[in-house]
């Protein structure tokens, strides 16, 4: 299983005699990515059973529920939340100590702090990753590599070995901040890292920058999702890229309109990103399987071309250009306007 819950399952009721079921085909209505629980006499006559829904970064629902989560901000949306900033003279890290209080600090610390060690125990391991595929681990030796690269190539690399640490941990059941998922949880702690060792960003400026990006994150999980089982890899790393985006614009002392645009970038620059992983796991795409595999180049090329055609086929017919018109019969002139767009 992608994240490793079947051994969660199994270490949990080790002492207990049961038994997991995979059903890849059936998609529950209420969201595809579902776990049901039954408890069964010996004589397999259901005494009781439950379906848990994980519907991205962490919360679980189930048939009765909606929200696992109190409900404490007013606003709905990022224009009424910049609407009560300017007319309080506020930043969107004042909006959320406003309505959360001071506490919010104490956890963002601790969130900081996961982040920054798990980035630290990716760099130290090596070895093969869990799972049929045998991945081996390759932060430390990007890690590694850049050190021999001039300046701009070694930030580089380092940014890029910060981001496969954290994603090998979670690949291999290490403790990591979900930001906003678990699949995306490198792309947050990579950013903020390298704004600290490059940039000299303080903690109090980067616990301010989390706060930002965590209200991008609950906007979009609020208004679309943030779960790769429902809106593919644009929900996961799609959101992350806007989090990030909008972290790093408020480090670099952008106003709320720059960092909204900041966020709103990294989204759109990921719509449409699709997700495939190889035996399920949360470790490899096809494209990386090929270059494993040492077919040679042209071998991947000609996968791209394969995927981007499988891609193509399932789109409908209104997302792609010079079709019959979409979004732009949704979204008319007006609103645009309305909403403050201008050509």
């Amino acid at each position: 299983m992608g994240h490793l819950t079947d051994q969660a399952i199994k270490e949990t009721f080790k002492n207990y005699q049961f038994d997991i079921q995979w059903e890849p085909t059936i998609f529950l209505p209420k969201h595809p990515n579902a776990l049901k629980f039954k408890a069964l006499k010996s004589d397999e006559t259901v005494l009781d059973e439950w379906t848990a829904y994980s519907v991205g970064g962490g919360t679980i629902v189930d048939d009765e529920t909606e929200s696992e989560t109190i409900e404490i901000y007013e606003h709905k949306n990022l224009a009424e939340i910049m609407n009560w900033c300017n007319q309080n003279g506020k930043q969107f890290w004042e909006f959320i100590e406003d309505y959360e209080g001071a506490n919010i600090w104490v956890f963002l610390e601790e969130v900081w702090n996961v982040m920054q060690e798990s980035v630290e125990r990716g760099l130290n391991r090596d070895g093969v990753l869990p799972g049929v595929l045998k991945l081996p681990r390759k932060a430390q030796s990007f890690y590694s590599k850049g050190k021999n690269y001039a300046t701009p190539f070694k930030r580089r690399s380092q940014l890029f070995s910060y981001a496969l640490a954290v994603s090998e941990e979670n690949a291999s059941g290490g403790k990591i901040v979900a930001a906003p998922t678990c699949g995306a949880c490198g792309v947050m702690p990579s950013v903020l890292v390298h704004a600290k060792k490059v940039y000299k960003s303080d903690k109090t400026a980067i616990l301010r920058a989390l706060a930002t990006a965590g209200l991008i994150g609950n906007l979009i999980k609020k208004n679309a999702s943030i779960s790769g089982a429902e809106v593919g890899c644009q929900g996961e790393v799609g959101t992350a890229c806007a989090m990030a985006s909008a972290a790093t614009t408020q480090l670099m002392g952008g106003t709320i309109y720059q960092i909204e645009y900041a966020a709103e970038m990294g989204l759109e620059h990921h719509l449409g990103l699709t997700c495939d992983p190889v035996a399920g796991l949360v470790q490899i795409h096809v494209l990386k399987e090929m270059h494993l595999q040492q077919k040679g180049p042209w071998h991947t090329q000609l996968l791209q071309l394969f995927l981007m055609e499988d891609t193509a086929l399932v789109l409908m017919k209104w997302w792609k250009p010079c079709t019959p018109p979409g979004l732009i019969c949704k979204v008319s002139t007006a609103k645009l306007h309305r909403a403050g767009w201008r050509n």
